[in-house]
């Protein structure tokens, strides 16, 4: 049994859930977002909120019950507040900026990267720190990544690009002969 999945979904105000047969469509005041679901899983209005269950007890349905009712949690929050993921750039002469709706990085190659704006994130730059805004967690979080994969942090140095609460342990260089 699923620990997660027993939990109902409590439904905000300003949210609205629309339950199809294998479709959830969760509208809030920041968009719209849609879920396919497994025909192994059932999802149902209750009092207390949205309930996720098995139809029939499978393996599949073992492995998506929580799975499903993750998601769908995540889709109520990213339509009521959004998700937001803040990167830092460290390094002498590293910077980002905006060009249009893009973000443009300049992290010591020869050439500048530039990151194309994706469907349901924004981007903004305020001096060194890079905000990845959008209602979708997951797609946040992968932008938000690829941006990182960049110029990962130095283990040397701790220059690069890191996320703002991530605590980089330097190594140690060479040490000199005595």
């Amino acid at each position: 049994m699923s620990r997660i999945g027993k939990k109902p979904i409590i439904i905000p105000d300003g949210v609205n859930v629309t339950i199809e047969e294998e479709k959830v469509t969760v509208k809030g005041p920041k968009g719209e977002l849609y879920l396919d679901i497994p025909s192994d899983i059932k999802v149902e209005n209750t009092e207390e909120g949205i309930a996720v269950s098995e139809k029939k007890e499978t393996k599949t349905s073992k492995a998506l019950w929580g799975t499903i009712r993750a998601l769908i949690f995540n889709m109520v929050e990213g339509v009521k507040n959004g998700y937001s993921k803040e990167l830092q750039i460290k390094g002498v002469g590293y910077r980002a900026e905006m060009k249009g709706e893009d973000l443009v990085l300049k992290v010591g190659f020869s050439h500048l990267v530039e990151i194309r704006k994706i469907e349901g994130v924004e981007f903004s730059v305020n001096k060194d720190i890079i905000t990845v805004s959008g209602i979708k967690k997951q797609l946040v979080n992968n932008v938000a990544a690829d941006i990182r994969k960049v110029r990962r942090p130095d283990p040397y140095k701790g220059k690069g690009i890191r996320y703002k609460d991530e605590v980089i342990v330097l190594k140690e260089g060479k040490k000199s002969v005595k």
